[in-house]
């Protein structure tokens, strides 16, 4: 299994709480994952790809692609069983949102990082200038989205698309991106043999799915296509950037901020939205020094109570938008700082914590749903949805809601 499927895999286990290695190239993009979602699988549909596909090209029709489009595509309409097999293996897996931090934020990713944004400082320059995203930002994107390009793919899309639109667990969505991808090779901006990405559908240099492409992607260079496929970044760097301003970003704000917390500070505060003011006044410190950066920000606590803490301004949520998991945008966040020449992080993860298998998460869920804290579905996969159920659990027991799960929060659910 290549270095982007491992990581793929690892972002699965990792809608964790509250919140990869050199030459890693995962694949998040701008739409919850496959596996982001705790929905499971969709009703069976035609017994074969062929009977499949002959119905799925009448609703393309219905939506717009065109009979010539259509013929174009037909070729690469093909099923792929492994496919299946990667999006069925990765429940199977899980992980701690440290692991997937060390392995995202590394030296070499960082060093060429730095490089990357000395070569294209001309192109961030004007992007900045327009989407009012910062170099660094963009290029953490870059980075962790394919390696700064060196990892954008090999996987058909349309092919993929298909596959998951018949089989996956989330038919109907891997569909409306189908078609998608179809209005994109009719729009012309590449052609469907041209077309390739990550096993779940993502492609370019950021990682796009095709909905995103048609919402968001740019042209930047002016040359009449949007290209996020070719050996220039520009129009994909853009592109994220016009992702990140449709989506809310505030220029000249930060993204999130590790504190220093007093003796004695009321972990209760965990979760709540308040003034960098009023954060002061409650001793909270930023842990590189200084005042806190004016803005309304919430208190997170990734690692529970033992692990860093960090207030997560409102660019914190406009990066969730980018990808749902919390872990990604942590690690996003971090990258970003550290190729502006930011420190490491000063708070200890509690690395004695070890991940739940993938029983003792489903068991989890199940006691979370028993005691009436619903976590949409019982199938093992941590997101938004057990991690809220977490949380609504923990204040109700009088715990700091913090939304950390590990051994001895389950330990306390058995009891």
């Amino acid at each position: 299994m290549n270095c982007m499927i491992r990581l793929l895999v690892l972002i699965a286990a990792l809608a964790l709480p509250a919140c990869v290695a050199a030459n890693v190239g995962v694949s998040p993009r701008p739409e919850p994952r496959p596996a982001a979602s705790e929905t499971g699988r969709t009703a069976p549909g035609p017994a074969t790809f062929s009977d499949w596909l002959g119905s799925f090209e009448t609703r393309a029709r219905a939506a717009g692609i065109s009979a010539a489009t259509l013929e174009r595509a037909r070729p690469h309409l093909r099923y792929r069983s492994e496919t299946i097999s990667l999006d069925n293996r990765q429940s199977e897996f899980g992980a701690r949102i440290w692991d997937y931090l060390d392995s995202a934020v590394t030296s070499a990713r960082i060093s060429q990082g730095q490089s990357a944004m000395r070569q294209h400082a001309g192109t961030l320059s004007r992007i900045e200038s327009r989407y009012g995203v910062p170099p660094e930002v963009v290029v953490a994107i870059w980075g962790i989205e394919s390696s700064y390009g060196a990892n954008r793919g090999r996987t058909p899309t349309l092919a993929t698309l298909a596959t998951l639109a018949k089989d996956g667990r989330r038919g109907a969505f891997f569909e409306a991106e189908l078609i998608a991808a179809l209005e994109i090779v009719q729009a012309g901006d590449i052609s469907p043999q041209a077309m390739i990405g990550s096993w779940a559908g993502a492609f370019g240099h950021t990682q796009f799915m095709p909905t995103s492409f048609l919402r968001y992607a740019v042209d930047f260079t002016g040359n009449g296509r949007r290209d996020l496929w070719g050996d220039d970044p520009s129009d994909a760097l853009a592109s994220a950037a016009n992702y990140l301003s449709q989506r809310g970003w505030q220029r000249g704000q930060r993204w999130a901020v590790e504190l220093r917390l007093p003796e004695g500070f009321d972990l209760g505060l965990t979760g709540q939205r308040q003034s960098a003011d009023a954060w002061a006044r409650a001793g909270v410190t930023p842990a590189e020094g200084g005042r806190l950066p004016q803005g309304a920000a919430r208190l997170i606590l990734p690692g529970g109570a033992n692990g860093p803490a960090f207030l997560a301004y409102d660019n914190y949520d406009v990066l969730k938008e980018y990808n749902i998991s919390d872990a990604y945008v942590l690690a996003l966040g971090h990258l970003s700082d550290r190729l502006r020449g930011g420190a490491g992080l000063r708070g200890q993860w509690p690395r004695g914590d070890r991940a739940l298998t993938l029983a003792e998460r489903k068991e989890l869920q199940r006691r979370l749903n028993a005691m009436g804290h619903d976590t949409a579905g019982i199938d093992g996969r941590l997101g938004p949805a057990s991690v809220a159920a977490v949380q609504a659990w923990q204040r109700a027991n009088g715990l700091p809601p913090d939304g950390y799960i590990n051994a001895a929060l389950l330990a306390r659910l058995r009891e």
